[in-house]
């Protein structure tokens, strides 16, 4: 779905997340998170000289880079995410497609960036303190090696 786009900006506060294939059941698994993040992509630049010019620097496009997509949210017993990693610390890497949804304020999709071949890096569970009023945080972090935006191309 391409972009839909509007004069006032979305708010940042309405999105979902989807993994593709990971559930035991081999569907798609989706979370509702309080914070995505790493939404980025990178063109690291190649510097040189050559040694017959003056002392300016040529720039070359180097590899692409893409960093990690983490994801927080409160832990309320759903441990789809969790048996995703657990298989990758098994030594079973499963690979999958997913996306992060930006959602109107209706809940209506606006835009999606779609990530490919994903796997879970990092998981973080709760920092647990009887003193704090706090919800249990629990955080994923996943690896891919490609992002775009729906609709581009």
């Amino acid at each position: 779905m391409p972009p839909v786009i509007r004069e006032d900006p979305y708010g940042g506060y309405n999105f979902l997340v989807t993994v593709n294939g990971v559930s035991d059941d081999g569907n798609a698994v989706s979370g509702s998170f309080t914070e995505a993040s790493g939404l980025e992509s990178e063109v690291a630049p190649i510097e040189y000289r050559n040694g017959s010019e003056d002392i300016t620097v040529r720039k070359i496009p180097g590899l692409k880079k893409f960093t990690n997509i983490t994801l927080k949210r409160g832990i309320t017993g759903d441990i789809d995410f969790w048996n995703w990693i657990l298989a990758a610390m098994d030594g079973q890497v499963e690979r999958a497609e997913g996306s992060v949804t930006l959602l109107d304020e209706n809940r209506q999709e606006v835009m999606r960036w779609n990530f490919r071949r994903a796997w879970p890096c990092k998981w973080t569970g709760p920092g647990l303190n009887a003193a704090n009023n706090e919800i249990a945080m629990e955080t994923l972090e996943i690896c891919h090696e490609g992002l775009e935006i729906d609709g581009q191309g």
